[in-house]
């Protein structure tokens, strides 16, 4: 990406007195030309960018102009290193690699030294899932339509998104965009994709309000939850909703309470804990569940003359 290119060529023009065109081009795997537009964007950024001809000519940053050379401590650097580090484990490329060795240039022990931090973002559908995240870095970038069949709870359909972030969370990636078919904005999960197209088209970028990186942003609470679990299922309640959803009660069984955004969700996760949990509310629920359970129960009921083994 752009940005990516114009902190790398800045590290190295603060960490070298001067370096060539063909240098850059190279280490960056562009053209001279982006390189010559990449030193103009960043000198309309305000950093003065010096560029001379002849044997020993190059591109240096303005001698007397003062920036601080230590822009980042070893420890920063080291934190944007981990974080980079994590890119890597979703993706094929060892892009994020290339860029790690293009911002630690004259400091690469950096690079080797045993982080204490460690994030892995890989997952068991890596093959599927870079593809994707490639291709909606690069509708990003290009500002280009993608269309896509989506598998929800409410049924299959097809979708076509004006993509504007790629976003980690809750253990999973999302893409977060203008939805054509709704007509506003929707986060879109990775792994219920099929069928993923970039398309030729090109869409202009809207005044869009700003992802939040919250819960009750493009989930918002619209019911509460209350249940009785079991103390074996304990763990599982503080893994999923934290320690402070649950109260011990007298008799050693836990009070659940927590905010839910979706039924389907909810349903399947008390489902899951089967006779370790009894809902309380939402009380409509209550039925729903039951005849839920009377249904599975009759699939596993022994057939007419059919034997159990």
């Amino acid at each position: 990406m752009k940005i990516d290119r114009l902190i790398g060529i800045l590290s190295i023009l603060l960490q070298k007195e001067k370096v060539t065109a063909p240098y850059l081009a190279d280490k960056f795997e562009v053209s001279r030309r982006t390189i010559n537009r990449d030193i103009e964007d960043i000198c309309k950024a305000g950093i003065p960018i010096v560029t001379t001809r002849g044997v020993n000519g190059g591109i240096s940053i303005m001698e007397g102009y003062r920036m601080d050379k230590t822009l980042l401590t070893s420890r920063e650097m080291q934190s944007i290193l981990a974080g980079l580090r994590s890119l890597d484990s979703v993706s094929f490329t060892g892009q994020y690699r290339q860029l790690m060795d293009k911002l630690a240039v004259g400091n690469h022990d950096l690079i080797h030294v045993d982080s204490h931090i460690m994030i892995n973002l890989s997952s068991w559908y890596k093959e599927t899932l870079a593809p994707k995240i490639h291709l909606f870095q690069e509708a990003i970038e290009e500002c280009r339509l993608t269309r896509f069949s989506y598998f929800s709870p409410s049924g299959e359909s097809a979708r076509c998104i004006e993509p504007y972030t790629l976003v980690f969370q809750w253990s999973s990636w999302y893409v977060w965009g203008y939805c054509c078919l709704r007509e506003d904005y929707r986060m879109f999960k990775l792994n219920r994709m099929a069928d993923l197209e970039l398309c030729q088209e090109h869409f202009t970028k809207r005044d869009m309000p700003a992802y939040e990186n919250e819960p009750t942003g493009p989930f918002p609470v619209r019911f509460q939850v209350k249940a009785i679990c079991q103390p074996a299922v304990k763990w599982r309640i503080i893994e999923e909703f934290g320690i402070e959803s649950l109260k011990e009660m007298e008799d050693g069984r836990i009070l659940f309470q927590a905010g839910y955004s979706d039924k389907e969700n909810l349903m399947g996760w008390v489902l899951s804990l089967g006779s370790q949990i009894e809902l309380l509310e939402p009380e409509a629920f209550r039925k729903e569940l039951a005849e839920t359970a009377g249904r599975i129960c009759g699939l596993y009921q022994p057939k007419d003359g059919a034997s159990v083994i």
